[in-house]
């Protein structure tokens, strides 16, 4: 089984936020698949630092107030 990347994220919770954006809507707008957002939001992939920028931008938040660093699973 695949290690799970220690960042957690909040991208489920603010599409919620920001009109119930869908997750097609959502990689559309920051240029990845509908399966990337998938992937993201579980914790199964970590995006990259383009994409982690331009989640954050389109929220109107900090990188910080979307992704986590979970010390836990740093060393799992």
């Amino acid at each position: 089984m695949a290690k799970r990347p220690p960042i957690g994220n909040r991208v489920r919770e603010l599409r919620d936020q920001h009109g119930a954006m869908t997750q097609a809507q959502l990689g559309e707008a920051i240029g990845v698949t509908r399966q990337t957002v998938i992937a993201i939001e579980q914790g199964r992939y970590s995006p990259s630092l383009e994409s982690a920028f331009r989640i954050a931008r389109l929220f109107d938040v900090g990188l910080e107030d979307v992704f986590s660093w979970n010390a836990d699973l740093d060393d799992a």
